[in-house]
């Protein structure tokens, strides 16, 4: 098995219509080539820059080796442990290479301080730290570092024997790493982050995790031949096609929404990191494709919004039995390598058809600067406008507040969806303490009627927020934050984890407020009360 995909209706039509262009335009073997033209004048400096995703396993091979030998040098020492600090594509890649080889790694891509004291109590003697940062400056990534340096150290080990960093060269984590002594793995600094699977920043940790890496290039090597060349059978092109150009009707508005099914996959987690990758290379400009994790279960599925295309994950997309249950949907099935290869290759045609750079996040930037002012200016935390049960309620427009219940600002905040408006729910939260909070995305996909995405913070900002502020003008936004006396502090940082998350969740909001973006924040202040009743306001 290597990668199959079976589409029907509205797909297949899109297939039908784009896919002889797009052969016609050689835009598969272009892409192939390292042809930085294929999306235009304005794309052309950064794709130059952004293409080397193509030869990754080519370029990786080398680097098996040279984990493996080290993974067995830090099980002769009894290190058998594996911590990742690292956002967006540093951490979404691995998680699911080693959930789906069913291996733990702990990842920590979150700066809630009670997750990241989990991490550190849970022990430290046979654990090995991978710091992965492309940009060598990622503030998340820089705090844990910091904080696992000390925690280290406090317990007698030596950290320059337990970190491993992963960056580009010439970084500044890579200058520092190096100086400090530290083992220093870089990748292809002409691959972004979200294209980075089958690079240092997926296979260092999964590696030293224990999973087969060199079976993972081996996967999508098989598919290389496939996606590389321009033909109408090209997985690439058709997935690409499927999920970029299909249309609510003959004719009429694109299905800008793209649910994410895992049925019957032996692959653990995909849609996570496929939703980073599709959301932040395609949400910009105005337009773009959100993609909305669901279960076989979720109320979208029964509902079937018209501008919601579905995406079946399953075991083998050429059962006939699934083309007659699952008609309209786009059923795929492969292996992981090949699925990271397809879905690289397919994002990047579909950023071609929509008339995007595939490779640019041009509004990331400013919810890490709103971010960083509030940690510098400190401003009073703004007041609740009232309290229900425990739960703090505030909100961008006071017009929201008007009913004075948490349900009627809910009620509320659905209300100002636009016909082909979607929900995003973002959690700032310890969510090993509350992971049933991801279950309130299937009560208000149903309460509000409309699709309904949830991203843990500040993870989330790293994917899909890019889509929220530089996609179409479509979104209403649920905070949910939690108050707690647990806190931890950043060595030789004048804030600590907990101000860090506090401000990266204003910071967001405030930039989503400027957009024009409605936005709700609930805070929780006795976690295991109040979520029951978040809970009963959004049925």
């Amino acid at each position: 098995m290597s990668f199959e995909i079976h589409t029907s209706g509205a797909p297949k039509a899109a297939i039908d219509e784009v896919v002889p262009r797009l052969v016609g335009e050689l835009v598969a073997s272009r892409i192939t080539n390292g042809d930085p033209t294929v999306w235009g004048e304005a794309a052309e400096a950064e794709a130059s820059i952004r293409l080397g995703w193509v030869d990754a396993v080519s370029v990786s091979r080398p680097l098996v080796p040279e984990i493996l030998a080290l993974r067995d040098e830090l099980a002769a020492k009894g290190v058998s442990r594996v911590v990742l600090a690292g956002m967006g594509g540093s951490s979404l890649a691995p998680e699911v290479i080693a959930q789906t080889a069913g291996i733990d790694v702990t990842i920590l891509d979150s700066t809630s301080p009670g997750q990241v004291l989990a991490a550190i109590d849970a022990g430290l003697s046979d654990v090995v730290l991978v710091v992965s940062s492309k940009s060598g400056s990622t503030v998340e990534t820089d705090a844990q570092r910091r904080t696992f340096e000390t925690a280290f150290r406090d317990v007698g080990i030596e950290p320059v024997e337990r970190i491993v960093v992963v960056t580009d060269p010439g970084s500044p984590l890579d200058a520092a790493a190096r100086e400090a002594g530290y083992r220093v793995f870089n990748a292809d600094p002409n691959v972004g982050g979200r294209y980075s699977a089958l690079t240092a920043f997926g296979l260092v940790p999964s590696g030293l995790a224990g999973v087969d890496i060199a079976e993972l290039l081996d996967e999508a090597e098989a598919t290389l031949l496939q996606v590389a060349i321009d033909s109408p059978e090209n997985p690439a092109l058709l997935l690409g096609a499927a999920i970029a150009a299909s249309r609510q009707s003959p004719g009429g508005p694109r299905r800008d929404k793209l649910g994410l099914i895992t049925d019957g996959t032996h692959i653990v987690g995909l849609p996570d990191w496929i939703e980073q990758l599709v959301a932040e290379s395609t949400g910009k400009d105005g337009t773009g494709i959100l993609p909305v994790v669901l279960l076989p279960v979720s109320p979208e599925v029964d509902s079937r919004p018209a501008d919601l295309q579905l995406v079946r994950l399953v075991d083998d997309a050429d059962e006939f039995h699934l083309r007659e249950r699952h008609p309209g949907e786009i059923l795929v099935s492969g292996t992981l390598g090949a699925q990271f290869l397809v879905w690289e290759y397919a994002t990047a045609i579909a950023g071609y058809l929509l008339g995007i750079n595939p490779f640019d996040q041009p509004d990331v930037e400013s919810a890490k600067v709103a971010a960083r002012g509030l940690l510098d200016a400190r401003p009073e935390p703004t007041p609740a406008a009232f309290v229900q049960d425990g739960v703090e309620v505030r909100a961008s427009d006071p017009a929201l507040l008007s009913s004075g219940s948490i349900a009627g600002v809910l009620d509320a905040l659905w209300a100002r969806l636009p016909e082909d408006g979607y929900v995003s729910i973002q959690a700032y939260v310890n969510r090993l303490e509350m992971p049933q909070l991801q279950g309130l995305r299937e009560l208000v996909a149903a309460d509000s009627a409309r699709p309904t995405t949830f991203g843990w913070g500040p993870r989330f900002l790293h994917s899909t927020g890019q889509y929220h502020k530089g996609g179409p003008d479509q979104g209403v936004y649920l905070q949910i934050l939690e108050r707690t006396d647990v806190d931890l502090e950043i060595p030789d940082r004048p804030f600590t984890f907990g101000q860090l998350i506090e401000a990266q969740a204003a910071g967001d909001a405030g930039v989503l407020a400027a957009h024009g973006r409605p936005v709700v924040t609930l805070t929780i202040t006795e976690p295991q009360d109040d979520v029951l009743d978040l809970f009963e306001a959004a049925q």
